[in-house]
């Protein structure tokens, strides 16, 4: 199942601030599906939900809120376990700092009640801007994240947004305002 998401505006308010996603989901969903924002695991597993948001009249709007994810959703940041999109040994990383990885998911708020619960099944979704991935991450500090073919990132304290995109080399791009054509697919 696949869904597509039109225009998908992030805004980067700042240092430390907050992120906004927003889209709109083209073809005929559930009423009660939600769009989720989750701090993963190292391994990708969903630790704590940062923001959902329902999917109302086929569009969506997730506000992550500038505080940090809690401290089970965190961990340093290394070189040995960054696993981010478009990162391939070596790496380097320019200060210590405590990262959370977001991943996008789906769900059917089958009680209503506005977040997710046991037995509501998460599907992770993979959203591509453009020729790129979609990639959100807090930092504890300002940090830039290096690693081969040219892959260049600098985060800024608080949330960040970047396009991805694996070629010969690796462009990493800020993800800022504007419209980008977004597929969101679903995990298996």
């Amino acid at each position: 199942m696949k869904r597509r998401l039109l225009p998908l505006a992030a805004a980067l308010l700042g240092v430390g601030s907050a992120l906004t996603v927003t889209g709109s989901v083209a073809g005929s969903i559930p009423a009660d599906t939600r769009v989720s924002g989750w701090a993963v695991s190292a391994s990708g597993q969903p630790v704590q939900e940062i923001v959902s948001a329902p999917v109302s009249g086929g569009t969506f709007r997730l506000d992550l809120p500038a505080s940090a994810p809690g401290p089970r959703a965190q961990s340093a940041l290394t070189p040995q376990n960054v696993s981010w999109p478009g990162v391939l040994d070596p790496v380097t990383v320019s200060a210590p700092a405590q990262t959370a990885e977001l991943k996008f998911f789906v769900y059917r708020d089958g009680n209503g009640n506005g977040q997710h619960d046991e037995g509501e099944t998460l599907r992770e979704v993979g959203v591509n801007a453009g020729r790129g991935t979609l990639f959100v991450a807090w930092v504890s500090s300002d940090v830039t994240v290096k690693a081969n073919r040219g892959y260049q990132a600098t985060l800024k304290r608080g949330w960040n947004a970047f396009v991805v995109e694996v070629g010969r080399a690796v462009k990493v791009a800020p993800f800022l305002d504007g419209e980008v054509e977004v597929l969101l697919n679903p995990g298996r």
